[in-house]
């Protein structure tokens, strides 16, 4: 079973180390899954909003512009043609999903694989007592200074949803924070560091366990 060290805010050891469970932090990692749910979450970011008018739905153009012989010119019967300036736009973006889904069981790999690569890359922290008495971005200056990580991304995770922590690391445009409900592929493998409180490990192998 893989073990981390547990350290406090102040980037201190307390001198405990902690088992973690190898069904969730010690799993062969599986690029193929991975890559589908981070593809997942980016489609299902989308909006797909994006839309063109054809030449239906442009304004005008409901009088054929000239006669069909006998002026030299081309054929034509609407000022709306594709061919126009200011005609209808052909094959252009209508409105759509692009959702995507995937299995629960494949979900929770996607993840699993993902906080094992970072527990065997060396790059989670386990701290205790993960929590702010008032939102000032000071706190999560001063947190990432004594894990020497003032200039790295960081993802901190807390154990359920925290507004301190949340606004303290809000104006940093480096460092995110989640609560263990929100776990997600992308956000893990983004950022170089990530602070697992140490009270969230238990719901979490819970869950993916």
């Amino acid at each position: 079973m893989p073990k981390l060290s547990v350290y406090n805010i102040s980037g201190q050891p307390t001198g405990e180390e902690i088992e973690l469970n190898e069904v969730v932090f010690g799993v062969e990692f599986n690029e193929a899954v991975v890559h589908q749910a981070i593809v997942m979450q980016h489609a299902n970011q989308r909006q797909g909003t994006a839309a063109t008018k054809t030449r239906g739905l442009v304004r005008g153009g409901g009088r054929k512009p000239w006669k069909q012989k006998g002026t030299g010119r081309a054929r034509s019967g609407s000022t709306r043609s594709p061919l126009w300036v200011g005609g209808g736009t052909v094959f252009g973006p209508q409105p759509r999903s692009y959702d995507k889904k995937m299995p629960r069981k494949a979900r929770r790999l996607a993840i699993r694989c993902a906080l094992s690569a970072k527990v065997a890359a060396g790059e989670m922290v386990v701290v205790d007592g993960l929590a702010f008495d008032a939102p000032k971005t000071k706190n999560v200056v001063n947190m990432l200074a004594a894990f020497d990580a003032a200039d790295k991304k960081a993802l901190i995770i807390t154990n359920g949803e925290n507004e301190n922590v949340e606004l303290s690391s809000r104006n940093m445009p480096k460092v995110t924070a989640l609560s263990n409900a929100c776990l997600n592929c992308f956000d893990l493998l983004n950022n170089n560091k990530v602070f697992l409180a140490k009270d969230a490990i238990a719901r979490i192998e819970e869950v993916l366990a």
